[in-house]
């Protein structure tokens, strides 16, 4: 870890974490940083202002202000004149977010959207976000809670692509108190969003209640438990994809009112990979999700064959004709 004299640990933590992951793009480019005021964007912001020069980037903060409380126009601009004040541009996004649905998850689409189109305006290479360890220790409660699997465990990605842009979480290494420790060696007074303590939300009772509950009650490293688990779940998963990457293009075949896999083909292979291998071309093919009991039922098309008929799932139908499983858009079933 970068430690020089007279530099604070937490804020030479921070700026290794972020050097890392800026460190593979190309020199000229331009980064967004997501800045919400809160310490762990404030964290980031201030060591992405630290190191995006010294490898030739150009950095600019967006802050996006959802409207979903009051002060909320306030709060973005203080956290832009702290984004100035550091020495990046800084932009504010004023965004609608839906009022159907989970106001979390509208509100974290809204949220996105909004940094990709400012992405993409600034001609940013990528956008950083401030998800910490902590945030990463919730995710997989929370996924664990939902009981959906392997996928849901395997937390968030230190990089990956949203709308083919970039999207960059230098710090799911760093714990939260290392950022709040970070900003106040600083100097840098962090905004406390009052739906971080809001506990009609699940992600907070699971930080206020449930991961202090078990650190108590199990002993300390509960949240560094989590996260090493989400990343050999993510490993595992990557040999899974490359595996039906391996496999898909011998076992499918585009039908004439969608697509079919050899029964033959499902029947030989591991139940995991089989399942995989099902819900791989439902989202493909018809851009939906199937549930564990969903395809169950279609991997027993295959294994439990006893000439049941077709199987309505979200957007589409599977049924087994002869030695193969067809899945069809609902319309042309």
């Amino acid at each position: 870890m970068e430690h020089r004299p007279g530099l604070d640990p937490a804020v030479a933590e921070v700026r290794l974490a972020v050097r890392r992951a800026l460190a593979g793009l190309d020199s000229g480019s331009a980064v967004v940083v997501a800045l919400s005021g809160g310490a762990d964007s404030l964290a980031l912001a201030a060591a992405t202002a630290f190191e995006a020069p010294k490898l030739g980037l150009r950095a600019v903060a967006v802050t996006v202000d959802h409207g979903l409380q009051e002060g909320s126009a306030d709060a973005a601009s203080a956290a832009a004149a702290k984004a100035e004040a550091l020495g990046l541009e800084a932009r504010v996004v004023r965004v609608e977010v839906a009022r159907d649905g989970g106001p979390e998850a509208a509100a974290r689409d809204a949220r996105y959207r909004a940094l990709v189109e400012a992405a993409r305006a600034a001609g940013a290479a990528a956008v950083l976000v401030g998800h910490t360890l902590d945030d990463q220790a919730e995710t997989v409660l929370l996924g664990l809670a939902r009981g959906s699997g392997g996928g849901s465990l395997q937390g968030m990605a230190a990089a990956t692509e949203l709308d083919g842009v970039a999207l960059l979480r230098p710090l799911l290494d760093v714990r939260r108190a290392t950022t709040r420790a970070a900003c106040a060696a600083e100097g840098l007074e962090a905004w406390d969003d009052p739906h971080n303590t809001d506990p009609r939300f699940a992600r907070v009772r699971v930080r206020e209640t449930v991961l202090p509950v078990l650190e108590a009650e199990l002993g300390p490293g509960i949240a560094e438990a989590l996260a090493r688990t989400a990343a050999q779940l993510r490993e595992d998963a990557e040999a899974f994809d490359e595996m039906i990457d391996e496999t898909i293009e011998d076992i499918v075949e585009h039908a004439e009112a969608g697509i079919s896999v050899s029964v033959a083909a499902l029947a030989a292979n591991p139940a995991a990979l089989r399942s995989r291998i099902i819900r791989h071309v439902v989202a493909s093919e018809f851009h939906q999700s199937l549930t564990r009991s969903q395809t169950l039922e279609v991997a027993r098309l295959v294994t439990d064959w006893s000439g049941q008929g077709p199987i309505d799932l979200p957007g589409c139908r599977a049924r087994r004709l002869g030695g193969r499983i067809e899945f069809m858009a609902r319309g042309d079933a």
